[in-house]
């Protein structure tokens, strides 16, 4: 069997039970577990050290760390969990059920993929989301540098550069108008997009060229970096970035003891969990904060949802534990 070896330092897994365990160590996950470490709350983070934003060279968009690569921010965001006690476990959930509790409160119990498990009172989801590109040959090659799909990822660094929007659907449009904004030499390739005449005049107006013929594939130069994109009939459309829409799906592997109800976007872009307030779900004990279930947050976002996600938490858990002491109390708690 293959070992994959932990991109980090990884703590032990706790014993016992914890108040709370968190899967998935990107933004969301971690702000989070902020939270709750802050709070004195027991908590663990399992993550498989495999974000979302692996291939970029940079986040942006985000006030302060802007420019900083993110393996640098989740290593400070590491750092500073386990500043308050938290725990942070290189590893992937492969199950996670609800368990039977002798006290009255909930318990959850995570079955990680090396057979290690832990329980936990309370359990924040922030598995983040897998992006699924066109089955383009040669496009995952310039994944996260020359194919892009976010202009405020992105955009700054990949201005007046000839770029080519590579259309996966009605999203793409609009994707189109965003990108125009970045560089005067846009192409359009519909790869069967309908585009009505309203929206080709649009176009038109905004000097984007529409490409109906079908890209078979991406080109690359001698350096092996992207030159372009190679049509059906054989004809090379010179690019230097392509931006895609990718579609977004929530990372839910592992996770289907739990019963979380999904949701889809429109225009077939994505699925994720589908939440309340504060990252709630249907599910009892539950929460998801983060690209999971707000597929088009960018870090500060899902970071911001992770700390929301965290203090309620914490709040329900602070009302749980007083539920408790006043049972014991009244002599009256529950019989192991």
């Amino acid at each position: 069997m293959a070992v994959t070896i932990s991109p980090y330092a990884s703590d032990a897994l706790p014993e016992g039970t914890v108040d709370v365990a968190v899967i998935g160590g990107g933004a969301a996950g971690l702000n989070g577990a902020l939270m709750l470490a802050r709070s004195r709350r027991s908590v663990v983070v399992i993550d498989s050290g495999s974000p979302r934003n692996a291939a970029a060279e940079a986040t942006h968009g985000f006030i302060v760390l802007d420019g900083t690569p993110p393996p640098e921010i989740l290593r400070r965001g590491r750092e500073q969990v386990r500043q308050y006690g938290g725990r942070i476990v290189f590893g992937e959930v492969a199950a996670a059920r609800s368990a039977a509790a002798t006290d009255g409160d909930l318990r959850f119990t995570l079955t990680l993929a090396d057979g290690r498990s832990v329980s936990a009172r309370r359990v924040l989801v922030a598995t983040g989301l897998k992006d699924v590109l066109p089955q383009v040959p040669g496009l995952w090659q310039h994944w996260g540098r020359s194919v892009v799909h976010c202009p405020y990822c992105h955009g700054w660094e990949v201005r007046d550069e000839p770029i080519g929007i590579l259309a996966t659907g009605p999203a793409s449009i609009g994707h189109a108008f965003l990108f125009r904004q970045l560089t005067e030499d846009l192409i359009f390739f519909a790869q069967g997009t309908d585009l009505d005449e309203a929206t080709r005049t649009r176009f038109a107006a905004r000097d984007i060229r529409i490409v109906d013929t079908p890209v078979r594939e991406v080109v690359n130069d001698e350096d092996g970096a992207l030159a372009g994109a190679r049509l059906a009939d054989g004809q090379v459309v010179a690019r230097r970035v392509l931006a895609v829409a990718t579609r977004m799906e929530a990372r839910t592997e592992g996770l289907e003891g739990l019963k979380l109800p999904t949701q889809d976007l429109p225009d077939n872009m994505g699925r994720g969990f589908a939440t309340g307030m504060a990252g709630t779900t249907e599910v009892p004990g539950v929460w998801v904060a983060g690209n999971a279930t707000d597929l088009a947050a960018q870090v500060g976002a899902a970071a911001a949802a992770g700390a929301l996600a965290g203090a309620h938490i914490n709040s329900v858990l602070a009302t749980a534990d007083t539920d408790a002491a006043l049972t014991a109390a009244r002599g009256d708690a529950p019989t192991p």
